[in-house]
């Protein structure tokens, strides 16, 4: 099936839409056998590194939605351990490397029984870059802005991040404010309450998260995903999904989203 050929919903922002696919035409999935069994009961040894990465791959070929998000915010806020804990499971202990430019990872999420797939751009932080990552704003479905708790500044500087944010991004994206670092209770500088009245003013959902201990990472990107994917549904859901009323009812279960336990 081409593009051409499946209808477009209205709901979608007016150039661009959330492309659903039933075959294999990205370029990291080349040469993957598409749809075929990831495993089967047989298969209880232990894998090698080179069949377990295959088997990832193979498994981030199927999916029936492709979008495209964006974790923005300033150098050293954890946009790279936030993508790493989600992506991978694991999280970036020790030297602080910065990210140069851009750089991307995919992963496919289950949403009520559809198949997701996430492009998840990192972007470097540094005043030097912005004019580069400004250009891949524009086709971004999601942006999960983040700022460091135990960094006032970061999240002084969110009021910036949202200027640009209006000026280069589309209209109807989906915008989170996340407060990254929640583990680092003692060197706290921003209270909740202050991240909440800023989401608030803005109008975007808002938790806090933590790249170390996985708190609340997979309910951001999980939250993205539903509602990118009822956007994509355009009115066959008989109620509106509400990210915000999704992402206040999970936080009660913080034990549902949970990412697996570090490895190092």
């Amino acid at each position: 099936m081409n593009d051409k050929d499946i209808p477009q919903h209205k709901s979608i922002v007016r150039v661009r839409s959330l492309r659903r696919h039933n075959r294999r035409d990205d370029p990291d999935d080349d040469e993957v056998e598409y749809n075929q069994p990831l495993s089967s009961a047989e298969d209880e040894e232990i894998l090698d590194p080179y069949t377990i990465k295959r088997r990832e791959s193979i498994k981030n070929s199927v999916f029936d939605i492709y979008v495209k998000v964006m974790l923005l915010g300033d150098s050293g806020v954890g946009k790279t351990c936030m993508l790493m804990r989600f992506r991978d499971g694991l999280f970036l202990s020790g030297n602080f490397i910065s990210t140069v430019g851009v750089d991307f990872r995919t992963k496919v999420v289950e949403v009520d029984e559809t198949k997701v797939k996430l492009q998840i751009w990192d972007t470097a932080g540094q005043e030097r870059f912005r004019s580069v990552t400004h250009a891949y704003y524009r086709d971004a479905h999601a942006l999960l802005l983040l700022y460091d708790v135990t960094n006032k500044n970061s999240f002084d500087n969110i009021r910036a991040w949202l200027g640009e944010i209006r000026e280069y991004a589309q209209d109807d994206v989906v915008i989170m404010l996340l407060g990254n670092k929640a583990d680092c209770g003692s060197d706290r500088a921003v209270r909740r309450e202050e991240g909440e009245r800023l989401a608030r003013e803005y109008n975007v959902t808002f938790m806090e998260t933590s790249a170390k201990s996985g708190q609340n990472v997979e309910l951001a990107f999980h939250a993205i995903a539903k509602e990118l994917k009822y956007r994509q549904n355009g009115h066959k859901d008989s109620h509106r999904f509400n990210v915000h009323d999704y992402v206040r009812e999970q936080s009660q279960h913080p034990a549902q989203h949970q990412c697996p336990p570090c490895s190092y």
